[in-house]
């Protein structure tokens, strides 16, 4: 068994090194190149993107225009369909489910993680504790969103009432004289739930970049307001969110764009059901489940095509910083 393994193995491996061969190849001969003579700017800037582009090209470019041809054709992929998978999505309640969530999804977490921490970086920003307190917030970023989702699933368990509690959530229910809820199954609320689980999960990564641009908010703006009078509440609302304005713009766009990508989460504490779907595992459950190739691709080509204005929009915000900086 152990050496039909090890034959089975030799295959991939071999791949493996061809593969690392041909990008030396591709490496040494642009350096053979630049090193030869000289070379224009644009060219050697070229030359030396030339890798890059390529594996780009390879691992990027082709399989996006593949998952395009697939969406056009039929369940194995192989028979023509023209729009029937694009028709099946705007009229299939499962995948109007995961449209609705998936916008939900991008419109509570960037705003909610991004205001828990703007307020959380408020209240650290000029303390002496601030890098402990910093580093408290960061501690569920460390947790991949299987391992987030797995220690909610926790706390949401539920138990019938005669039971025992189990879930953390439920336990304060029982404790304040109420009955145990199944929070993961009650539609809509269930999705609430699991953003819960990003927010808590992301909330880390606003707070840090917000503190940082509280701090190089200048002294002498706050202390003239509370010269005049002002008070801590209006000097957040009228100076420090303002000059912070373009950090937080990063932020909710950073956020956005990686709530596109949920899927961990609602795999790992509902697997989609009870109306919890979005469109990333969505798109996992057409495909690889269900065998559903064209519908699975249509799926994937939609969620490129909303995830794109956010991406554009995040580029251009970071070209018109590096010119006014």
């Amino acid at each position: 068994m152990i050496a039909f393994d090890a034959v089975a193995q030799q295959p991939k491996l071999l791949y493996l090194l061809q593969g690392v061969a041909a990008f030396a190849a591709v490496v040494g001969l642009v350096l053979l190149v630049l090193h030869r003579g000289p070379v224009r700017r644009r060219a050697a800037a070229l030359v030396l993107l030339a890798p890059a582009l390529l594996l780009l090209t390879i691992g990027l470019l082709l399989p996006g225009l593949r998952t395009l041809a697939l969406s056009f054709t039929d369940r194995g992929g192989d028979t023509w369909a023209g729009l029937d998978n694009y028709v099946w999505m705007f009229t299939d309640h499962r995948a109007l489910v995961a449209l609705r969530n998936t916008l939900a999804w991008v419109v509570l977490v960037p705003l909610a993680s991004t205001a828990v921490g703007l307020l959380y970086a408020a209240a650290v920003a000029r303390s002496r504790c601030r890098t402990f307190a910093l580093s408290l917030v960061l501690m569920p970023m460390a947790i991949s969103f299987v391992g987030a989702g797995v220690v909610w699933k926790f706390v949401y368990a539920y138990r019938p009432a005669e039971a025992r509690q189990i879930g953390l959530l439920n336990q304060l229910v029982v404790a304040c004289g109420g009955a145990p809820r199944q929070w993961l199954v009650d539609s809509p609320w269930n999705v609430l739930f699991l953003v819960v689980v990003m927010v808590w999960t992301q909330a880390g990564f606003a707070a840090v970049l917000a503190t940082a641009a509280i701090r190089a908010v200048p002294a002498e703006l706050t202390e003239a307001a509370r010269l005049d009078g002002a008070s801590p509440g209006q000097i957040f609302r009228r100076i420090t969110v303002p000059s912070i304005r373009p950090t937080l713009r990063v932020v909710l766009l950073a956020q956005a764009i990686g709530t596109f990508k949920a899927f961990d989460i609602v795999r790992t504490m509902t697997g989609g059901q009870f109306d919890t779907g979005v469109l990333a595992h969505e798109t996992y459950d057409q495909a690889f489940r269900h065998g559903e190739t064209g519908r699975g691709a249509a799926l994937a080509v939609l969620l490129f095509l909303l995830v794109t204005p956010f991406v554009a929009h995040q580029v251009r915000v970071v070209r018109v910083q590096r010119r006014s900086g």
